[in-house]
């Protein structure tokens, strides 16, 4: 299994920028994909972004223009660079990790709000 740590997120204004960050151990070898989704107020867990184990990225389109996902292999780490931030970008963001071999898993971590004022 992979155990998965958010960390990064905070409180900022509107317009601004945050890094959150996701650090993995355990049976990293496995995973064939990391991203995030989030949770905002009102709304169902929605997904943001991913990167394969290959560094194949993808968004979503509602926020494409604004995050970027990347990653630090030598630290284990993925990271989801948001800029522009939104009042309505406000909600928790929670990293997961993913294997489809012979033993398939869903990791989660516990999640890092992040709160974004007008």
């Amino acid at each position: 299994q992979v155990q998965l740590v958010e960390s990064g997120g905070g409180l900022v204004q509107a317009g601004g920028s945050l890094r959150l960050s996701c650090a993995a151990s355990g049976s990293i070898v496995s995973v064939q994909v990391m991203g995030w989704y989030r949770q905002t107020p009102g709304k169902q867990r929605e997904y943001v972004a991913a990167i394969t184990k290959i560094g194949s990225t993808n968004v979503a389109h509602s926020v494409k223009d604004r995050f970027t996902i990347f990653r630090d292999i030598t630290k284990n780490t993925v990271y989801l660079q948001m800029n522009s931030l939104k009042p309505e970008d406000t909600g928790g963001y929670y990293c997961y990790a993913q294997s489809r071999g012979p033993d398939p898993f869903d990791a989660w971590g516990q999640g890092t709000l992040v709160t974004v004022s007008p």
